[in-house]
């Protein structure tokens, strides 16, 4: 009867004699004791390196788990700051949106010719205190004054034609000042279309 095959790689001693003794080549490999530096150069247990006697950070050690110390979170401080887009107060805000909304409720009051008195109010009552409000109510002025001159043109020149160009001019400067008083209330400054630089 002849030996089975032996696995590759097993030579003389295969399999393990149990009667070698201790420490003999067959041994399996044993990992050092927890704490005790091995021939490897193992970590002791934990991950940490080990106490070297040195005192800790001023700021003390940060916690376990990545995370930042206690106390962060959302940043203190009021829930309302200063009212967006630019304005010092809630004041000029005011201000800003009479000029515009006042420009194209005198245009509808008078069928045209008195849509610039709000942003004439706006300008000389805050302007001067305000750039923010200096710079809308100009806007509004000067739109308003030259489609109020045309307006009052356009009064005595349309009896004729039934009112039809001063109905558009007065549709003009209604629409116009409403949305230059809806981009005031966001807080953007806003280009009136078909303008022009009465007063600087």
């Amino acid at each position: 009867m002849t030996e089975p095959p032996r696995p590759p790689g097993a030579g003389d001693g295969y399999p393990p004699d149990p009667t070698a003794p201790q420490g003999s080549p067959y041994d399996p490999p044993t990992a050092p004791l927890s704490g005790a530096p091995g021939a490897g150069g193992y970590p002791p247990p934990g991950g940490y390196p080990p106490p070297t006697g040195d005192q800790p950070p001023a700021g003390g050690y940060p916690p376990p788990g990545g995370y930042p110390p206690p106390g962060g979170g959302y940043p203190t401080g009021g829930a309302y700051g200063a009212p967006s887009g630019g304005y010092a107060n809630s004041e000029d805000k005011t201000w800003a949106l009479v000029a515009h909304f006042g420009g194209a409720a005198g245009a509808l009051i008078s069928f045209g010719p008195l849509g610039f008195v709000a942003p004439l109010i706006a300008y000389l009552v805050r302007g001067q205190q305000s750039p923010a409000v200096r710079a809308q109510a100009l806007a509004a002025l000067n739109f308003q004054i030259l489609w109020s001159i045309i307006a009052f043109v356009l009064l005595f020149v349309s009896w004729c034609l039934l009112f039809l160009p001063s109905i558009a001019v007065v549709v003009i400067q209604i629409l116009f000042g409403i949305i230059a008083g809806m981009k005031a209330n966001e807080g953007q400054a806003y280009r009136y279309p078909m303008s022009t630089s009465f007063i600087k």
